[in-house]
């Protein structure tokens, strides 16, 4: 059964997904494997992988190794760049599952827009074909512009469950947090700690970590499940892996939510990847 210390997120389209997932980029091969069977057997029943992580052969695997049915599992897969025409989406949403040893996914997202290369909208339609069939029960995108998002209602009928953006306290992504609430998107959040430490020694998410009794990675995931925000951190730590999900047994004020969304900067992307233009393909 799923755990009930997790709460559960409902997306537009009637399915369910945890307030929290476990993200596997750069967990691979036989630690990887090991990592991702300890973070089930602590809990973790959403699990987040992508084409590109050079990985979904091995999530497949820690889930059958760790004899939990595969109903309890929320699995995440991810389309590249290289696969937006219609066919190639098709044959790719079918090899994700092969490679995972799966009958369906939980959630498929396209994973960046590639706006200048205009695909983006018959990758999805095929998503919608994808879903129709019973292979993908969400869809979904990664990186997506308030532009791109409308193109793809007006285009198809159909909104995406989900967008998965950059979101972290240097960059707190208000903006495209309020695009996805006003379209009825959910919105997870990759690098939710964002890269190296510097958040995590800021004053003001040391101070809320000493008064509430938690660490500054409990502190800055509860900052986003409190604005709404579907975190996926990544942690080959199992004392992290732990201590990433419990997090609902407090609560931060809205004056202190706000004190750390004013830690956003201008240029606060970890790698100043502009949706608009950044190309993805490998």
């Amino acid at each position: 059964m799923k755990n009930s210390l997790i709460p559960q997120i409902t997306l537009n389209d009637g399915y369910t997904m945890d307030a929290i997932q476990f993200g596997t980029f750069k967990i691979r091969g036989g630690e990887g494997l090991q990592e991702t069977l300890a973070a089930i057997k602590d809990g973790y029943r959403s699990l987040d992988t992508a084409t590109n992580y050079d990985n979904e052969r091995m999530v497949g695997e820690a889930i059958r190794h760790s004899g939990i049915p595969r109903a309890d599992f929320f699995i995440t897969s991810k389309l590249p760049g290289k696969y937006h025409q219609y066919d190639e989406a098709t044959k790719a949403i079918q090899e994700s599952l092969y490679r995972l040893g799966l009958d369906y996914l939980g959630l498929y997202l396209i994973h960046w827009p590639l706006p200048k290369r205009d695909h983006y909208v018959e990758a999805f339609q095929a998503m919608i074909d994808a879903q129709k069939r019973g292979l993908i029960r969400s869809i979904g995108v990664s990186n997506f512009e308030p532009e791109h998002l409308d193109r793809l209602v007006n285009e198809t009928g159909i909104t995406p469950a989900v967008n998965q953006i950059e979101v972290h306290p240097y960059w707190n992504n208000a903006r495209m947090l309020k695009a996805d609430q006003e379209r009825g998107i959910v919105t997870e959040a990759w690098s939710p700690l964002g890269r190296g430490s510097a958040a995590l020694q800021e004053p003001i998410i040391q101070d809320l970590a000493k008064k509430y009794g938690k660490n500054s990675g409990q502190i800055i995931l509860k900052w986003h499940t409190q604005r709404g925000i579907i975190p996926v951190p990544r942690s080959s730590n199992l004392i992290h892996q732990h201590a990433n999900k419990d997090l609902f047994d407090f609560e931060l004020t809205e004056e202190e939510v706000k004190a750390i969304n004013g830690l956003t900067k201008a240029a606060g992307r970890v790698d100043g990847q502009d949706p608009n233009v950044y190309e993805e393909f490998d």
